[in-house]
């Protein structure tokens, strides 16, 4: 993130971090990703950690509420945690654990701070394009991330989109105005213009879930986010991060965020025995941009000023309702 989290007293970083055993010499905010807020650590001897602060507010998929949340965070990063210890998956930048061998802890009521190994690479950046081999390198990783036993605290992903109740209340056109921010009004009225495109699309979404159900496939520990955004380049190998959405869902659910040409799906096939399923991907593609316009909503109702991080939501929010609009049946 661009802007730096809201109310966090920046100054429990330092006596936080050394409950997991580093005592920070410098800590400095990285402007990367979107969604979380990263530091880079330096303690003594120049060793280095990437630290990164959650918002639990935003964590929906976890849970109602912040603590459920803070528990939904740690299943996920555990369950890291047990794929790089357990079973000694290179590929997983998995969070260092405290003293007390969590792998979160919190801040405050509201954020919670995990830690991981500063990893020097080069950074791949969302919607990058990639070529053959490049995808056929992210396929083979999650063909071995999806053969692994799923560990036993691996939460289970629903298959709805996350926030769709907020999305259906927020089509019912029941909820009044928006009076957050700037965004508000504007956001609320986009809504509005394309309410009946997008109930379409809800609708296409509970059809795909129907057959995807009917299908009776074995979910398996999913990263979530796949994309190119999320891989690091060391040594021409592919490293996965950012693991706070892994769980238990369909393969699809991590293949759709590789390419949507089945037939690049081949390397997986070869490894794992196992065809995707095109409904699947389809249902994924649109679980994904059904999930960013109930984020979208929850930002752009709640308090917010027109800043970076806003401006760069407005683009991802009008962008995804025009994906969706354009895909109507």
């Amino acid at each position: 993130m661009e802007d730096r989290p809201d109310g966090l007293d920046e100054e429990r970083l330092p006596e936080v971090l050394r409950e997991f055993g580093i005592d920070a010499e410098e800590t400095v905010y990285a402007r990367v990703g979107f969604g979380d807020y990263h530091w880079t650590v330096t303690g003594a001897g120049g060793r280095r950690w990437f630290a990164t602060v959650s918002d639990l507010e935003n964590k929906e998929y976890c849970g109602s509420g912040a603590r459920a949340a803070l528990a939904g965070l740690r299943r996920a990063m555990e369950t890291a945690a047990v794929l790089r210890e357990r079973d000694g998956l290179d590929f997983v930048v998995a969070p260092v654990r405290a003293r007390n061998g969590e792998t979160v802890l919190p801040l405050d009521g509201r954020y919670a701070l995990s830690v991981f190994p500063y990893v020097a690479g080069t950074p791949g950046a969302f919607g990058q394009e990639q070529t053959a081999e490049e995808r056929a390198q992210v396929l083979g990783l999650l063909a071995e991330l999806h053969g692994r036993t799923p560990p036993g605290v691996t939460p289970e992903i629903p298959l709805d989109p996350p926030g769709r109740g907020r999305l259906e209340q927020e089509l019912a056109g029941d909820t009044g105005e928006w009076r957050g921010g700037p965004f508000s009004e504007p956001a609320r009225e986009l809504l509005r213009a394309n309410t009946a495109a997008l109930r379409a699309r809800l609708r296409d979404f509970d059809r795909l879930a129907g057959q995807v159900r009917r299908g009776g496939a074995t979910p398996v520990v999913t990263h979530g986010e796949p994309h190119p955004g999320n891989l690091l380049r060391v040594n021409g190998e592919y490293l996965l991060v950012d693991w706070d959405t892994t769980g238990l869902a369909y393969p699809e659910r991590d293949l759709a965020g590789v390419c949507a040409d089945t037939a690049a799906f081949a390397p997986y096939t070869e490894a794992t025995g196992r065809t995707p399923d095109p409904a699947a991907l389809a249902l994924y593609h649109l679980r994904w941009d059904l999930g960013e316009v109930a984020e979208y909503i929850g930002w752009f109702r709640a308090p917010h000023t027109r800043t970076a991080d806003t401006e760069t939501a407005w683009r991802g929010f009008t962008g995804t309702v025009e994906a969706l609009v354009r895909g109507a049946s």
